[in-house]
């Protein structure tokens, strides 16, 4: 892994080719000024996260804004590995968190004090914002590529109403290359979670090859005019499932000579097995285990998932090779 912030790494060129509008990531670029792209659109697989727990109204949008971040910023990103946005902070959702993995597997949950959340809300002019919910904090970035790799890990202070705004905030602390991102996430008239981002960013000039003289000159009006071109995207056009992702590109920047590459699938996927479990228990004293017991058997739940896995005595007897 090298030094340089893989968030502002090269865009990755996949050769997938994928029909769906949704779950799907769509890597373009503008010609006219070396911009890069990527367009994410969740819709089934989003839904299937953010439903598998008993979340309430409040932190469900904050859950999906992050898992649709999260598989944003993962998309610009060369690595093998596991991409993972995270925030945590002293409000009454103490955390957020979701990874998506370099084959496109997404997951996520929230952890949340539900008599925390329901005195904040009885507060007079309650808002459901980013401080109301996190308070102070921190957003956290982090790219895994497993042992004997250097995992990258960049943090910066919760700031702004949404986590697209936090995340555009680390990106001016960072130092990055300029980058924007507009994102929505909602529910669509059947109540099934949907989210759309677009997020845009301005190739280093020795990358893209642009004249020193187009550098010094013209190149921030170029950003410019992207960017206004970017905040006309309505959430209705991210999040329309009969406006195919090309089009809407189209209809955004045809007078950029927008370039499109092949897209590439999202999918919910969690990493947790009865295995992986079963390598938990056997570090534990057995005896620990009794709080762990319903109706005699031990069970373990899966935080992101929600797949639980039960033990009983002979199954524990085989853990712990019948010992304790």
């Amino acid at each position: 892994m090298t030094s340089r912030d893989p968030v502002a790494g090269s865009p990755r060129h996949d050769t997938d080719l994928v029909s769906s509008e949704f779950d799907i990531v769509q890597p373009f670029q503008l010609d006219s000024a070396s911009f890069r792209g990527r367009l994410v659109r969740l819709g089934p697989g989003l839904d299937e996260i953010v439903t598998r727990h008993a979340y309430p109204a409040q932190v469900q949008p904050l859950l999906a804004e992050t898992i649709l971040l999260a598989a944003t910023l993962a998309s610009a990103v060369k690595y093998e590995g596991i991409f993972t946005l995270q925030t945590k902070g002293d409000g009454p959702v103490a955390y957020t968190v979701s990874d998506v993995t370099s084959v496109g597997d997404m997951r996520g949950y929230a952890r949340f004090d539900a008599d925390r959340l329901a005195e904040q809300m009885s507060h007079k002019g309650f808002k459901a914002d980013l401080g109301s919910l996190l308070g102070s904090g921190y957003v956290a970035f982090t790219v895994d590529q497993g042992e004997h790799t250097e995992r990258y890990q960049g943090i910066v202070e919760l700031r702004g109403d949404t986590m697209a705004e936090a995340t555009r905030h680390y990106f001016r602390q960072s130092e990055q290359m300029a980058t924007s991102i507009k994102s929505f996430v909602g529910q669509d008239k059947d109540g099934k979670w949907v989210g759309g981002a677009i997020m845009l960013q301005a190739l280093p000039p020795e990358t893209a090859g642009i004249a020193a003289d187009h550098i010094q000159g013209s190149r921030e009006e170029d950003w410019n005019r992207a960017n206004a071109l970017l905040d006309t995207v309505t959430a209705a056009e991210l999040l329309d499932d009969d406006l195919p992702a090309n089009d809407l590109l189209y209809r955004l920047f045809h007078e950029e000579n927008p370039r499109i590459y092949d897209r590439t699938a999202l999918r919910p996927g969690c990493r947790c097995s009865r295995e992986r479990v079963e390598t938990v228990l056997a570090s534990l004293n057995r005896a620990e285990l009794d709080d762990l017991r319903v109706d005699g058997a031990v069970q373990v739940t899966c935080e992101f998932c929600n797949t639980t896995y039960s033990f009983n005595d002979a199954d524990l007897d085989k853990v712990y090779g019948g010992g304790f």
